[in-house]
């Protein structure tokens, strides 16, 4: 018995040597399916990291600065003795970089209150297919805005330190490439002034933004945001912000023209200042102009 039982364990492991030997003459299963399958990112959802006036869900490439100049004009309704706004300016000029794939930071200075800002933008989800499938891209905003005017307060009996000078926001950019032409994206905000005008005017201001893209030509798409601001009060005295634009692609450049009722190019103007109003031809012209230059060789 014992015997039966040698010759049998000596079978099997003959057998077994054998399977093995074959196999490694045979394909395997992997090899049969082809390459290992990859994750392709969503990319180009946005011509660039803002829509017009807001952040978009786009990053800047690491390495990479972004030289932006937002320039808007007075309202439109004016008239031809104001030349139709043009007579009016305000600008915001600008710096991004791109860090790494995920982190980009920026600081800017606009004419409007001679305000100073600066953010930091982080990418937690990056839409993708494939390997990996991820439905929308998440970002995550960090800004903080100062006040550069003589009496920032608009009372000459209350000091104008820093803190008073300060402001902040905070977002949360939820997007999506739906396909190669059209993009939306919704931005839950927050931002805080450290001073306001009176007691009833609340320092937190709730918004919420939305933005889009659809892509018209090969180099040219319209793109729209507006932001509702959630507990403006007085509520009836501002109006939300609302803008509409067209995107042109011309080499290195991107050129946006746009129209807009806001008169501040960052999230804590545009937000919590007076606003004009679209039903009475209180709209501004005006363009932002965005040029990249690589400042660090990728790796």
């Amino acid at each position: 018995m014992q015997k039966l039982i040698n010759q049998l364990i000596v079978f099997a492991i003959f057998c077994l040597t054998a399977n093995l030997a074959s196999a490694q003459d045979e394909p395997s299963m992997l090899d049969a399916l082809g390459d290992e399958q990859t994750t392709e990112y969503a990319t180009n959802a946005f011509k660039s990291p803002r829509v017009i006036n807001g952040h978009s869900m786009e990053m800047l490439h690491p390495g990479t600065m972004d030289f932006r100049i937002l320039h808007r004009f007075g309202d439109v309704s004016r008239g031809y003795y104001e030349f139709f706004g043009l007579d009016q300016a305000s600008m915001r000029m600008g710096f991004d970089f791109g860090l790494t794939k995920n982190l980009m930071v920026g600081i800017g200075r606009s004419t409007s209150k001679k305000e100073l800002d600066a953010f930091a933008k982080y990418r937690l989800l990056w839409q993708s297919t494939g390997k990996r499938n991820m439905p929308i891209s998440l970002v995550l905003v960090a800004g903080a805005t100062m006040n550069g005017l003589k009496d920032p307060v608009g009372n000459a009996e209350v000091p104008a330190t820093f803190a008073r000078r300060m402001g902040y926001y905070y977002e949360a950019i939820i997007g999506r490439k739906f396909s190669e032409r059209f993009t939306l994206q919704l931005t839950p905000t927050l931002v805080h002034r450290n001073i306001v005008q009176n007691e009833l005017v609340p320092n937190d201001l709730w918004a919420v933004g939305f933005g889009g893209r659809y892509k018209v030509t090969q180099r040219m798409a319209l793109v729209w945001d507006y932001g509702y601001v959630i507990n403006r009060f007085p509520a009836n005295l501002s109006h939300n912000p609302l803008s509409l634009g067209v995107d042109i692609e011309t080499g290195g450049h991107v050129f946006q023209l746009h129209f807009s009722n806001a008169v501040g190019m960052n999230e804590r103007a545009y937000l919590s200042d007076d606003n004009s109003n679209w039903r009475k031809g209180e709209i501004r012209f005006g363009f932002n102009l965005s040029r990249i230059f690589q400042i660090k060789k990728n790796v």
